[in-house]
């Protein structure tokens, strides 16, 4: 079965950090780019970040961009999202997403209709 597992979402305090987790089973992850998405309640998701297949490239949004950090390791399949100086509009469920790139050198954040497939999601709460 082809899946992605992203994990590490808790409960933390503002400018408190967490480092998401996403694995990949059934499929290697270095023929693909991966995004992190998040969606917050009553909200539409949003793109947070993406990584290049082997890792040379990241991009994040503005609102995160100098806070969180994407990296791979490739040979544990797996992909993180490294968070710090965390606030309480960070709060959310995040998602991680990949896309078919072997190629590719560079991504864009968000376009999620080009991803392939998500992890279940996992909630990340920054609250006092």
């Amino acid at each position: 079965q082809l899946q992605l597992v992203d994990s590490g979402g808790d409960l933390v305090q503002p400018g408190g950090s967490l480092n998401l987790s996403c694995t990949a089973s059934g499929f290697t992850l270095v023929n693909y780019i991966v995004g992190w998405f998040r969606q917050a309640p009553g909200k539409e998701r949003e793109g947070v970040s993406c990584i290049d297949p082997r890792g040379y490239s990241t991009r994040y949004s503005d609102s995160v961009k100098g806070r969180f950090t994407s990296s791979r390791d490739n040979a544990k399949n797996t992909v993180y999202l490294q968070m710090n100086n965390l606030k309480p509009e960070d709060t959310a469920v995040y998602y991680c997403a990949a896309d078919w790139g072997p190629y590719l050198s560079s991504c864009t954040v968000g376009g999620e209709t080009h991803y392939d497939y998500w992890g279940q999601g996992t909630q990340v709460t920054v609250s006092s």
